[in-house]
């Protein structure tokens, strides 16, 4: 079997082709899957942010079959292998079925009213006796638009804590910053079909093959796929997404500011900018073009490790498109310079008019399927409807629209979730409440995180599974109804809003978080007064209506009803800002200057490899959910590490020995090691997902000053041989 066929094989199976057709299911193998279901249930899947349609078979109460739904236009019927396996989820071994309260040091099983009334006695009275910021919540893009809208009426206006964060910081608020630093507000531009209509994709530290496997078919296998089209991939690995490109960059780490910036500077000396556009739509131009004119190509490949020619190449490829299109995903956000990488992306397809037209577009792959929504919604970095806390108009906007004072809303962001976790350590945060997240897997830097959880008074873990890392450090656990057990909407990466259904009642006790919210609510005196006449989602989805119409995420002219009938609509239509109006002061976009600064941790004699972290496509985060799936836990069950043949001979290390990783914060220990090209030498390569080797204990607590995103992507570290057991 060729290489290509097993990328095109692993990134999307087309369940409307014989080969992968309804009748089979990848874990009850050649078993007729229409003959196990009495119905179908129309859905989208809960995984990443590509927003899958989804038809789930049930019998007798229980989901039993998985397929894509031919007639949903972000996925066409196709579903990558967690999508295909997604119903086995919803009864796996692991999930949490009733609360449980620590007593004398044990977690036991209590009754709800016991639980609830024992966090809210608990968090007042830390507020009373420390102050009301001494809470910190931290969301999730996992949850509903719906449950998180309320979410952050809970925290903000409920418990009175401004620190409210979701876990999508650490993917995606490097996004968000860029696009507010450039256009005034977030929202990706572009969408999908922007990607398919291109003839130049540029993805920039993006491996969508493992990250968001169905967009593999957007920009197809090679360059006879779609005559005209190129793709290319930057990326210091030679990953999946790599190997399907016309031109790889291999780029030394930390290189992409320089070669943005080297981009530019050959745009503007050859003449291949949009300086009509530039004209009328942009400020700073001047000082922009002065600024990279020291980017030369000999310049930018003595940073980046690549030849000019093909700097020069790449120029000249997308200054000459018709419509070029850039892609970024964790390689550009996670970064302590994430926010202004964006920044600069956004500055070539201002300078060129690659921006509003379709095929053109600066475009954030988000990660967690709800992130856009979240961001919408919430009251994280932004108010409601990408409204600002400082803007004394917004909030009395939503005063009106709530029946409340102006002054009860927040003036100005809490703590974002890193801040949060130092002033737990510090003594700030006395109280943490992680909502279906597990940041003892996924927070750089583990013995920090472990000092925070162990310092604070009362900690709350609300997931549908337990026992996992984080929730063994709690000192409650509340179970939460998941994905296929609830109702209301996610919106994806091109801003589609997709309908999520109920399939199956949650197992046990578990009830959904939008439940769990109003009761709290009422146990603190407030639900009428935030929720007046609240009982379901479809109560929220109304309300944020309003609170978003007329805003740039407009959700006021969707209905549920619309919405699934159409498989998904997508807020603002295909594309944002094709009038060349920005959500600014001055209705331009701005350019900024961007400067390539060295990642914090360089390599030393001690240190001496470049450790980058990253997914595989049949695992998800940190394995709470694949984990419980035998077909795709099978497939992947232990972590590696990737080293280049040159180092492994170098240190006398062969295939599948067990090795140490070593950083200067603790050690990473019996993971297998895998000599392969695919990475660089002094650079090593490791997923992100495995508790049990977990990576984040080696990661460094760097993070952007902007956004608050943490620098995964580059730490020093050694490597040796395990000892023997």
């Amino acid at each position: 079997m060729s290489l290509l066929t097993r990328v095109k094989r692993l990134v999307g199976i087309d369940t409307r082709q014989q080969k992968y057709s309804y009748a089979q299911d990848p874990v009850y193998g050649k078993v007729a899957t229409a003959r196990l279901a009495d119905t179908w249930v129309k859905t989208t899947c809960g995984y990443c942010s590509v927003g899958c349609g989804m038809l789930i078979g049930v019998k007798d109460g229980k989901a039993v079959a998985a397929r894509g739904n031919p007639d949903h236009p972000v996925n066409r019927g196709k579903l990558c292998p967690k999508g295909l396996s997604e119903h086995h989820i919803l009864d796996g071994p692991g999930r949490a079925r009733q609360p449980l309260l620590r007593k004398n040091g044990v977690l036991v099983p209590v009754s709800w009213d016991e639980a609830l009334d024992t966090m809210v006695e608990n968090i007042t009275g830390i507020q009373a006796r420390h102050g009301l910021g001494s809470l910190g919540v931290v969301g999730t893009g996992q949850l509903l638009t719906e449950e998180y809208y309320t979410l952050g009426k809970l925290v903000q206006l409920g418990f009175r804590t401004p620190h409210n964060d979701g876990n999508t910081t650490l993917c995606m608020a490097s996004a968000v910053s860029g696009y507010k630093l450039s256009f005034g507000s977030d929202g990706p531009p572009g969408s999908y079909a922007d990607m398919a209509s291109a003839d130049v994709v540029l993805l920039i530290g993006s491996n969508i093959a493992d990250n968001h496997p169905i967009l593999c078919t957007r920009v197809g296998e090679g360059p006879g796929k779609r005559p005209g089209r190129t793709l290319i991939v930057v990326d210091p690995r030679v990953t999946k997404t790599a190997m399907m490109a016309d031109i790889h960059l291999a780029i030394k780490p930390r290189g992409d500011i320089a070669l943005i910036n080297g981009i530019a500077h050959i745009l503007i000396r050859d003449g291949l900018t949009d300086p009509a556009y530039i004209a009328a739509h942009t400020n700073q131009y001047e000082a922009f073009a002065a600024y990279v004119a020291a980017f030369t190509p000999e310049h930018v490949a003595g940073i980046t490790g690549l030849p000019p020619d093909r700097i020069e190449q790449v120029a000249h490829l997308y200054g000459r498109a018709k419509a070029g299109f850039i892609g970024w995903t964790m390689g550009v956000n996670h970064s302590s310079q994430g926010a202004v990488t964006v920044a600069a992306i956004n500055n070539l397809a201002l300078i060129t008019g690659h921006i509003g037209r379709a095929g053109a577009a600066p475009f954030s792959i988000t990660g967690q399927c709800n992130a856009m929504g979240t961001r919408e919604s919430g009251f994280t970095s932004a108010l409601p409807g990408y409204r600002k806390f400082d803007n004394p108009q917004h909030r009395e906007e939503l005063a009106q629209l709530w029946g409340i004072d102006a002054e009860e809303i927040p003036k100005a962001r809490g703590m974002a979730y890193p801040d949060m976790i130092e002033g737990a350590v510090a003594g700030n945060i006395k109280a943490l409440w992680f909502i279906a997240t597990n940041p003892v897997v996924s927070f750089p830097n583990y013995n920090l995180l472990k000092q925070a959880l162990e310092s604070v008074e009362f900690l709350v873990v609300q997931d549908g599974f337990h026992p996992t890392p984080t929730s063994d450090f709690a000192h409650l656990v509340l179970p939460a109804a998941i994905w296929g057990e609830k109702e209301g909407t996610y919106t994806n990466s091109e801003r589609r809003i997709s309908k999520v259904n109920r399939i199956v009642t949650p197992p046990g006790e578990a009830r959904p978080d939008f439940d769990i919210f109003l009761a709290l609510a009422a146990r603190l005196g407030v639900k009428e007064k935030l929720y007046p006449g609240w009982t379901t989602t479809a109560d929220a989805y109304a309300e944020w209506q309003r609170v978003s119409a007329g805003r740039l995420c407009d959700y006021s002219p969707h209905s549920w009803a619309d919405i699934e009938a159409q498989n998904g609509i997508q807020w603002g239509g295909e594309r944002l800002y094709a009038d060349g109006h920005f959500p600014t002061p001055d209705g331009r976009a701005l350019l900024h200057n961007v400067p390539c600064e060295p990642f914090t941790e360089q390599p030393n004699d001690e240190f001496n490899f470049i450790l980058n972290t990253g997914r595989t496509v049949e695992h998800w985060h940190t394995r709470t959910k694949t984990a419980q799936v035998d077909m795709l836990n099978g497939m992947v069950p232990n972590a590696w590490l990737e080293m280049n043949p040159v180092d492994a001979e170098r240190l006398k290390l062969r295939s599948h020995d067990k090795v140490t990783i070593v950083s200067r914060r603790d050690k990473v220990t019996d993971v297998e090691l895998r000599i392969t090209s695919i990475v660089a030498p002094g650079q090593v390569f490791m997923p992100f997902h495995f508790a049990e080797t977990n990576s984040n204990r080696v990661t460094l607590g760097a993070f952007d000053p902007i956004s608050r995103e943490p620098n995964f992507k580059q730490c020093a570290v050694c490597v040796q041989k395990s000892s023997a057991h």
